[in-house]
């Protein structure tokens, strides 16, 4: 038994002649520019690039005089356009009242029992309402959002 595991082992020896040698010289890096062409290099990409910034600002430019033109031409209509909502939820507030006060007697809308609030000014005259008359008959949700605008901006 001792005979049978006996067998025949080949050591790990290096290969005949020896193995080839490890390069550890320094190789230096290739020049691939000289500083004249490097510094040719970067003049040439400084121009490229100003003249990209020129074409991109011109264009920039352009479309800010157009973004501009844009706002002016459409200012008037977004100023009718708050002027008529003032106007409905004024016609809103007469018409609440008109049905709030319906059942009083002597009660006429836009005034106070018939007798004018603003005596001074022509009765055709528009007087502006403070904030709480204006959102007196709105959702409440657009009352808080209104008169707390600032605290979500």
């Amino acid at each position: 038994m001792a005979e049978a595991c006996q067998v025949a082992r080949k050591q790990d020896l290096p290969p005949p002649g020896g193995y080839k040698p490890i390069p550890y010289k320094r190789l230096p890096a290739r020049q691939l520019f000289s500083g004249y062409t490097m510094f040719a290099g970067f003049v040439g990409v400084t121009v490229f690039s100003s003249y990209l910034y020129y074409l991109t600002s011109k264009k920039i430019s352009k479309q800010e005089i157009e973004m501009r033109s844009a706002k002016m031409a459409i200012y008037p209509m977004l100023l009718a356009e708050r002027d008529r909502e003032f106007l409905k939820q004024l016609r809103k507030n007469r018409d609440a009242e008109a049905e709030l006060m319906r059942d009083v007697p002597g009660w006429e809308v836009g005034t106070y029992y018939g007798e004018r609030v603003y005596k001074n000014i022509p009765p055709d005259t528009l007087v502006q309402p403070i904030f709480h008359e204006y959102y007196a008959h709105c959702n409440p949700t657009d009352w808080f959002q209104r008169a707390y605008i600032k605290l979500r901006s």
